[in-house]
Parts: structure tokens; sequence; C-alpha cells
């Protein structure tokens, strides 16, 4: 559904007298394939939003070449936009229009009768539960509802393939909770594609069957949730001492384990990262207490995606560029 290859875009920016390039994004291969969820995920600045724009035609490509639903980004930008929904992050709708209309409106806009989009668009809302909306005001909605509303009006047009960028920025952890459960119906009940972009680590980790990590402008990680956590050298082992005279003994039991990475002491908490730490925690617990080396808690966590960005950039997904 989406192949580009060596997508880059430059922009000529000027610093008092002075131009210079500056180059957001360097030279992108991706592929996603029908029926694929793909999360794309990177921090501010690092080339997501220009590489969005670029997919969904809003932004022309200073270099590369991109395919989307079977058309080229740069020859048929039109055959691209009827092919695809887009949700963009800041939504579509106006507050002051009505709800209802702002759809069948949209669905219009791509050439479809207006009673097969009334029909469409009322369909749309029992799916994405928007019931008695209809005739409101979107300025009167909640934000979960507001949400499900920009995405009727991406899907109105019965598109295969559907951008949803940051779907559930602003969202309270219910209304998150209720829009993931809608996404995974377009795929499941649908069949639709979807290409995701969001700074939520547990929204992509949850709903998508791949993920691309973009930084600097490239594609620095492709591949399913699972396995990019696997690339992480192990379980995040964290023990705290009841004794701060003790984190020497710690470090040095800690430090025996077979397959554990550099030990860490930061007061009274001792880390390392060890392979199969569920398998490797009964024996390394006798050993603490064999040395008589008290402890107050003890942590055990699985790699997260915010691991796998940190252990392949040097920083977290969560930080400003």
């Amino acid at each position: 559904m989406i192949h580009a290859r060596g997508l880059a875009r430059t922009f000529r920016t000027k610093r008092g007298q002075v131009k210079e390039d500056v180059v957001a994004v360097a030279g992108v291969d991706l592929d996603v394939a029908e029926g694929e969820v793909v999360g794309f995920l990177g921090p501010n600045g690092a080339g997501k939003t220009t590489t969005l724009r670029m997919l969904v035609t809003l932004l022309a490509p200073t270099a590369g070449t991109a395919t989307v639903a079977g058309h080229d980004v740069a020859r048929d930008p039109v055959a691209v936009r009827r092919s695809i929904g887009y949700v963009s992050q800041s939504g579509s709708t106006s507050r002051e229009a009505i709800a209802g209309e702002e759809v069948v409106d949209h669905g219009m806009l791509y050439g479809i009768p207006r009673q097969r989009a009334e029909a469409r668009g009322r369909e749309l809302f029992d799916q994405l539960d928007l019931p008695c909306i209809w005739g409101r005001k979107p300025g009167s909605l909640s934000g979960g509802q507001r949400r499900r509303l920009d995405i009727a009006m991406g899907l109105v047009h019965d598109p295969t393939l559907v951008f949803l960028d940051e779907p559930t920025t602003g969202l309270d952890p219910q209304a998150r909770a209720n829009l993931w459960t809608h996404i995974r119906s377009l795929r499941e009940e649908r069949g639709m594609t979807i290409f995701l972009t969001t700074h939520y680590l547990d929204e992509a980790d949850a709903l998508c069957d791949r993920i691309l990590v973009i930084d600097h402008g490239q594609i620095v990680a492709a591949d399913t949730p699972d396995a990019l956590k696997r690339q992480v050298a192990g379980d995040l082992v964290e023990l705290d001492l009841a004794d701060t005279a003790r984190v020497a003994d710690a470090v040095a039991v800690l430090s025996a384990v077979d397959g554990a990475a550099e030990v860490a002491a930061h007061g009274r908490r001792v880390s390392t990262r060890l392979p199969h730490a569920g398998s490797a925690l009964p024996r390394l617990l006798r050993e603490i207490d064999a040395r008589g080396i008290a402890l107050d808690a003890v942590e055990v966590r699985r790699p997260t995606l915010d691991d796998v960005f940190l252990t392949m950039t040097g920083r977290s997904l969560r930080e400003e560029s």
C-alpha cells in the first residue's frame, strides 16, 4: 500500500542575510503492506510529520519516490488523495458547523452523491459510537467524540488506506482506550491499512503490527514491537538496598550473573540488564540473601519501546528535539 525509496525533503531557510538548506527528511525507505497497522514514531523534529505530509501529498518531496495506494505521490497526487483517508492531528471540523453536514459535505467533495454520503455517514456514526450527535455542533462535543467525528470524515469515502496523525492526543485515558477499540475495528472488520503516528508508546505497542522509528530524518528501526524490544540487551533488574554500605557487595553479586550488562549504582539502587531475568531472578535473590544483603524492593521490567529508541539513538522518544 505504501512504497517509498530515498524520500527526502529539504527546506530553504534564511538567517539574517544568509540562506541555508535544512534537511528535514534524509532519504527514507519504507514499505507498508495491505492490511497492516504500522506505527510511525519519533521525537519532535525527527522528520515524522514531514514524511507523513509527503505521503499524503500535502508536501512535495525534494528527492526520492513514493507510491501510495498504487499511485505516485509526485506524478498523480489527485489519485492518491482519492484513495486515502487522512485524519490530521488538529482535526478538520468547524466548531460551528453541524456534525452530520460536515461528514456529508466531505463525502460530496469526493464525488459521492448526497444521499449515499448521508447513509454512509450515519453508518459510520453508529460504528464509532456517535449516537444523537448528527445535528450537534462539534464545539459542543467531548474531545473523544470530536476525534471520532474526525475519523468518520476521513472514512466517509471508503478509503482502503487511512493515515491517522496523533489520533488520541489530548484525550483522557478512558477516551483513548475507547478510540483504540475503534481503530482496531477498522482493520479487523473493514480490512483497512492504517498508518499511525503517535507519541504514546503504549498506543503503538497495543495497536501496531510493525513500528517504524525515525530520527534525524532517517528510519533507524523497523520491526514488530516485540522484535524491537528483544534488541535491547535484556530485562532491567533493579535492587533497592536497605543499607548503602552494602552497595559494593550487591554490585559484585549482579556482576557475577551470566549475561549481566554493566552494573550501575545510584544511591541505594543497583541495576543491570539480564537476559531472561525471570529465570535468573530466583538464583540471584538466593545469593543476595546468602550474603546477608537486605533489600527494600526488587523490580524487573521488560524492555519498552522507549528503551529501544534510547538504545539506538541515545535519547528518549519523549524528548523534544
